[in-house]
């Protein structure tokens, strides 16, 4: 069994390619409108983004991790003492072999077992609300990066930007020219300021 019960913050939105709006056609005007020729360009360039490191970049992303940190920790601390306390007791189990009696290693061998279980329910409940908590906060930073994502993608003439954050995807090589991973995360910082912290009473140093 792991002592790492929750991987905080490696977390995967999903690797699915980010389609950005289109400049609108002229042809969505009304009849009358100004001829064709008028009509802004259609956007033809494509652009790559590192989502998931994008999101843990921000700085609302690195104060969500920290945040999830802080309330799981004590959590799990808690269950790695518990397991330290088990490795003990099968140390002494072993140890003890040649000396204990078959009453007293048999107890010390349910205990042990009993304890076993106990700890792994309660690091499988301890992943479960880690999952769910990192899933509402996450789900939330990922929707205001789409939205960043969307006016940058448009006001720079993009016609598509893939999330290439799932090493595993179609994409085999893209240069670094075409990653805005830097921008968005500057353009999210600066659409999302974190509040600052409140000044110190006066007086008090």
């Amino acid at each position: 069994m792991q002592k790492n019960f929750v991987a905080i913050p490696a977390i995967l939105l999903g690797a699915a390619a980010l389609a950005c709006a289109q400049a609108p056609s002229a042809a969505a005007g009304a009849a009358g409108a100004k001829p064709a020729a008028a009509a802004a360009p259609e956007p033809t360039k494509v652009a790559i983004l590192y989502v998931q490191n994008a999101i843990l970049s921000t700085d609302e992303g690195k104060k969500a991790a920290t945040e999830l940190q802080g309330k799981f920790n004590p959590r799990r601390s808690a269950l790695e003492k518990r397991q330290a306390d088990i490795q003990a007791k099968q140390e002494q189990l072993k140890k003890g072999s040649a000396t204990m009696s078959d009453e007293a290693k048999g107890r010390l061998a349910q205990q042990i077992q009993s304890d076993q279980k106990s700890l792994q329910r309660d690091a499988d409940d301890l992943n479960s609300d880690a999952e769910q908590e990192q899933g509402k906060i996450f789900q939330d930073l990922y929707n205001k990066l789409n939205a960043v994502v969307s006016q940058y993608a448009t006001r720079n003439g993009y016609a598509v930007v893939l999330d290439v954050s799932n090493q595993q995807g179609p994409i085999m090589w893209a240069a670094a020219s075409v990653d805005i991973t830097g921008d968005i995360v500057k353009l999210y910082n600066q659409a999302h300021p974190l509040a600052a912290a409140p000044a110190p009473p006066a007086g008090k140093k």
